[in-house]
């Protein structure tokens, strides 16, 4: 009798400058592995272009190992875009992501494959604690709930990228060619049936993070502008608002000058303070429009897609330069 095909998981890892974890986050996730008779399995790791030892650490892990694969990009195109040409070289029935680091324990993948096994779509992971200090730690749970609150998606309260998604959802990620992805939110707007498992997020093993505050606010745009056309709304109210208060301020000033004989003073400094407001809120908002228009341009521009440098152990599909997956003949 012939053995029924295993299934295959791949397992995306995104890394940038992460020698001092990569050689442990594969042992761990073989190790998760062990017992899992039904299933077979594929590492990808994607370099953004580390300058350290990342990629050497890589070429020696996939010379002993042809089931650990690895993209360099040419340079870096920042975390979700490197996560977006994972996704795109993922060739299993399911995929996983996590981080190098280990935050997202490897151990929890038997868990989410069962649940996976019950029919969904998703099973995305819930950070039910946090090791970041109290103030990074509120500001993450505020701007879970805040984008929830504006978004027309449904998006999940305290899910980071720590998830398993199903060969469908990998086929619609194939399509994708947005050059500010926001991914958590992407895949949640893409329906189906998703559930979460809880967890306790750990510390790093070790280095340190490669997510400051500055990329941590720069998410938090691509969250919000991703997903919501708040920002262009209250541009649009504050324009109303502001329009109606200076009628009303022009009528009444009128009112009393020509009906009541009221003598009004110059209004010098009144005027210049109104002139000076407007001309904030003005460039306040003409630059959240911008935001958005910067978006439609960088997306017409075929040149912003990632370029894959290098790949590691691709033998049945191929990777070209443009991050595309194509067939052997």
């Amino acid at each position: 009798m012939q053995q029924s095909e295993k299934t295959l998981v791949s397992v995306l890892v995104p890394a940038f400058n992460e020698e001092a974890t990569i050689e442990r986050a594969y042992d761990t996730i073989v190790k998760a592995f062990e017992g899992l008779e039904d299933y077979d399995y594929e590492i990808i790791f994607s370099d953004n272009h580390s300058s350290d030892r990342t990629f050497g650490l890589l070429e020696k892990l996939a010379r002993k190992d042809p089931r650990l694969k690895a993209i360099r990009l040419s340079r870096n195109y920042g975390y979700q875009r490197s996560l977006l040409r994972l996704y795109k070289a993922a060739s299993g029935d399911c995929a996983v992501q996590l981080d190098c680091d280990l935050q997202d324990p490897p151990e929890l993948i038997p868990e989410m494959l069962a649940r996976w096994r019950e029919g969904h779509q998703v099973v995305y992971g819930i950070r039910r604690s946090l090791q970041d200090g109290f103030f990074t730690a509120m500001a993450r749970r505020v701007f879970y709930r805040f984008v929830r609150a504006i978004s027309h998606d449904d998006l999940p309260l305290n899910a980071g990228e720590f998830r398993l998604v199903d060969k469908v959802i990998l086929t619609e990620l194939q399509q994708v060619n947005d050059t500010t992805p926001y991914l958590r939110g992407l895949i949640s707007a893409m329906g189906f049936s998703q559930v979460g498992i809880e967890y306790d997020r750990a510390d790093r093993i070790a280095g340190e993070s490669k997510f400051p505050l500055k990329s941590m606010i720069m998410l938090a745009v691509d969250g919000v502008l991703n997903h919501s056309l708040l920002p262009l709304r209250l541009a649009s109210i504050a324009g109303l608002v502001i329009g109606l208060l200076s009628f009303l301020l022009t009528f009444g000033y009128l009112l009393g000058s020509l009906v009541l004989g009221q003598e009004w003073p110059a209004g010098f400094a009144t005027t210049t303070i109104l002139l000076l407001m407007s001309i904030s809120i003005n460039a306040i908002f003409m630059g959240i429009i911008g935001e958005y228009l910067g978006r439609i341009f960088l997306q017409s521009k075929s040149s912003s897609q990632p370029i894959v440098q290098t790949s590691l152990n691709f033998t049945e599909r191929k990777i070209n330069p443009a991050g595309e997956i194509q067939q052997d003949a």
